[in-house]
């Protein structure tokens, strides 16, 4: 941990961050809050909806606010893994096999509409996502400390897609949808266009200073998580795997992952401990990416929810 940056000053980001993000994606602070609960929490994030709802100009604002490295992929049917994580050429000069890193190597990596690809492809972000690391040739890659996948993908019922599968899906600590704005902020939208250029997101200077992000990270993980929600948690995994509607449980890795982002909102909430709220204000977008069901997840989670006593604070 960053000893040098004063939890005061880190959290004095957060407004400013959510300010760039609302006037990228206007009318949705629920979405916003919860992407950087995301980021913050080191997990990636699945935003699934219909195209043209904002998703990548979302993750583009993401980037240009946080700073670092950003690298975006188009994913269509012909791409292949060293497209996304890099391969070796021969060096006739040296005489050597000589490694060019790919796109995997950014702190803020957009893989866009990821079910446009093949299965093949998908896979070669699991041990990235997992373990933030690549394999190429036998020689591992270690990646940014930061590193951050944003992805999103059409509605798997569209032509021309690949459902994810579900050890891809499980290394996602959140699936979100944006869905449409209102009347009142698509006639903002509107105005706003008329007579002005909007500035590049590559050229507005970033939010947070180098170093910032992994300090934040740093503090969200050393966020108290008492013995009696831990139970709690463990109790609400456990009622996944047993629920009739529920096609796949909850694994250990998506309980620590529920865990780490409900941290993160405590934090967010200048809090340095999770209470249960937080648990449960995380429980739609954590399980909604891992129980393996469409369309009724938050009448699954509901009763789930609704079926394990809360404990005392």
């Amino acid at each position: 941990m960053n000893a040098t940056i004063s939890p005061a000053s880190l959290h004095a980001k957060l407004e400013p961050l959510r300010s760039r993000l609302s006037a990228s994606l206007r009318g949705k602070p629920g979405v916003i809050e919860r992407v950087l609960a995301c980021l913050f929490a080191r997990g990636h994030v699945l935003l699934e909806d219909k195209p043209g709802l904002g998703k990548t100009t979302l993750a583009r604002a993401l980037a240009s606010a946080v700073g670092g490295g950003f690298a975006r992929v188009q994913c269509t049917p012909d791409l292949l893994p060293g497209d996304i994580t890099g391969f070796s050429i021969f060096n006739q000069k040296t005489r050597e096999f000589e490694f060019q890193p790919g796109p995997v190597f950014a702190d803020i990596l957009l893989i866009d509409e990821i079910n446009r690809t093949t299965p093949r492809t998908q896979s070669a972000l699991l041990e990235a996502m997992a373990e933030r690391q690549v394999t190429v040739d036998n020689c591992r890659h270690i990646l940014s400390d930061t590193f951050f996948v944003l992805a999103t993908q059409n509605p798997v019922e569209h032509h021309g897609t690949y459902p994810l599968p579900e050890a891809q899906l499980d290394r996602f600590a959140m699936k979100l949808s944006i869905g449409y704005p209102d009347a009142d902020n698509e006639l903002a939208m509107l105005a706003g266009a008329i007579g002005r250029v909007e500035a590049r997101e590559t050229e507005r200077a970033a939010i947070l200073e180098p170093g910032e992000l992994q300090a934040i990270q740093d503090r969200v993980a050393a966020v108290a998580v008492r013995e009696n929600v831990q139970k709690y948690l463990i109790a609400l995994g456990a009622a996944t795997r047993v629920h009739p509607r529920a096609t796949l449980g909850l694994s250990p890795r998506g309980l620590l992952i529920w865990q780490r982002v409900a941290q993160a909102w405590a934090w967010m909430q200048s809090r340095p401990f999770v209470t249960p709220e937080d648990i449960r204000e995380m429980a739609v977008p954590v399980l909604g990416v891992r129980l393996g069901t469409q369309g009724e997840n938050e009448s699954i989670i509901g009763e789930i929810l609704r079926g394990v006593s809360v404990p005392l604070t």
